[in-house]
């Protein structure tokens, strides 16, 4: 019997040979879309395509990606949705970093986390809001990375990583880069609009923090801190779009455990660039911590939960919001000890998975909040007269 991956190869030549090219088994051409990933941030690239090395029987439930044969596979991946739009597109939308989406997930679950928290006891959190916040958490994520890339255009050319940004390669200049933030803010600004006007007052109040992020780097080891503050605004600003106001005894304990939080994340980001940081100058915590890292981001993870328990006493939370503290305390745990600093790969991997503990603690404060409803009721039925 012929060796697996030969009949695939003699498999394949036939059908080439008799243009019956309608779209063969995943099991006898493997690709990943027509694409591999070229660097940690999942930008891709054209590949040739690799016979597997073993072969089995696969089951036909998918269909490989191949301009030779007309087919694309079904993905609704954020970097397949960029790379299907119009070529002039294409750049501004890597600018805002629409490809990688985890900076908005980031950005955006401290805002849900509020939201949740500032939901009437067994009620859902408010979608309208939380759909706004998601909207604008989008288009500020955007505007960052523009300003971010307009700053650091002379860095970015320097590190392998970021030469191929649109600003740092002349996809984009500086000016066609500023209108676009423009565009950006302009939308944004009418997101924020839609709010109360403590709300509005409180978000634009967060534009220094947006626009002099950038600089931290060139100046201190802790830019990391100064993304915090920034990136965790939403955990004020949605309390306020629901009540009107702030209620500081949850939003300030909140804000802290998130930019703990960033901390933790960030500085396990940083460590991917850690060389490249040194060569062009520029700081971090990463580089700060260096070997102490685990250390600090231990004392930030105790900060972190402190804060998130402060904050659920002060909102009257119930059982099923601290059976997920212990769940993301130990996802935070298992994070840090894991963690090998010097794989970016690794350091990558555990980056992206705080999409999945920032959404566990969500969840957690929707559960929460609907325990209340229970607890009422139980309270009501026992006092009622018999």
């Amino acid at each position: 019997m012929l060796p697996a991956h030969l009949t695939c190869r003699l498999t394949l030549n036939a059908l080439r040979r008799t243009h019956l090219g309608a779209g063969l088994p995943s099991c006898f051409i493997h690709t990943d879309g027509g694409r591999t990933r070229n660097d940690l941030h999942g930008v891709s690239t054209p590949t040739r395509r690799v016979f597997p090395k073993q072969s089995a029987i696969c089951p036909m439930h998918r269909r490989y990606d191949t301009q030779q044969y007309g087919r694309r596979s079904f993905s609704l991946s954020a970097a397949t949705i960029v790379n299907s739009a119009p070529a002039l597109v294409q750049p501004y939308l890597r600018l805002m970093r629409l490809d990688k989406p985890i900076g908005t997930w980031l950005l955006y679950l401290p805002c849900t986390w509020s939201i949740a928290l500032a939901a009437d006891p067994g009620c859902l959190p408010h979608l309208g809001i939380l759909t706004l916040f998601g909207t604008g958490a989008l288009l500020m994520r955007g505007a960052g990375c523009t300003i971010n890339d307009m700053w650091d255009k002379d860095f970015d050319q320097k590190v392998a990583r970021t030469a191929t940004r649109p600003i740092a390669s002349g996809e984009i200049s500086r000016m066609q880069a500023l209108v676009f933030l423009g565009g950006q803010l302009s939308l944004a600004l009418g997101v924020l609009l839609c709010l109360n006007y403590y709300s509005i007052a409180l978000g634009a109040a967060s534009l220094s923090l947006v626009f002099t992020y950038p600089l931290m780097k060139r100046i201190t080891y802790w830019p990391q801190l100064v993304l915090g503050l920034t990136f965790n605004w939403g955990a004020l600003l949605g309390w306020a779009a629901v009540k009107g106001s702030c209620d500081w005894s949850v939003c300030l304990p909140l804000y802290f455990s998130g930019v703990m939080w960033t901390l933790i994340y960030d500085t396990i980001y940083a460590h991917q660039d850690k060389e490249d940081d040194v060569k062009v100058g520029v700081k971090s915590t990463a580089l700060r911590f260096q070997e102490q890292t685990k250390t600090w981001l231990s004392g930030f993870t105790v900060a972190m939960m402190s804060g998130l328990v402060a904050a659920g006493v002060n909102a009257e939370q119930t059982l099923p919001y601290y059976a997920v503290l212990s769940a993301v305390a130990i996802h935070l745990t298992h994070q840090i000890y894991t963690l090998d600093i010097n794989k970016p790969e690794d350091c990558w991997k555990k980056f992206v998975s705080n999409r999945n503990l920032g959404l566990l603690l969500f969840l957690g404060i929707v559960a929460g909040n609907l325990w209340k409803e229970r607890q009422e009721t139980l309270l009501q039925d026992e006092e009622a007269p018999r």
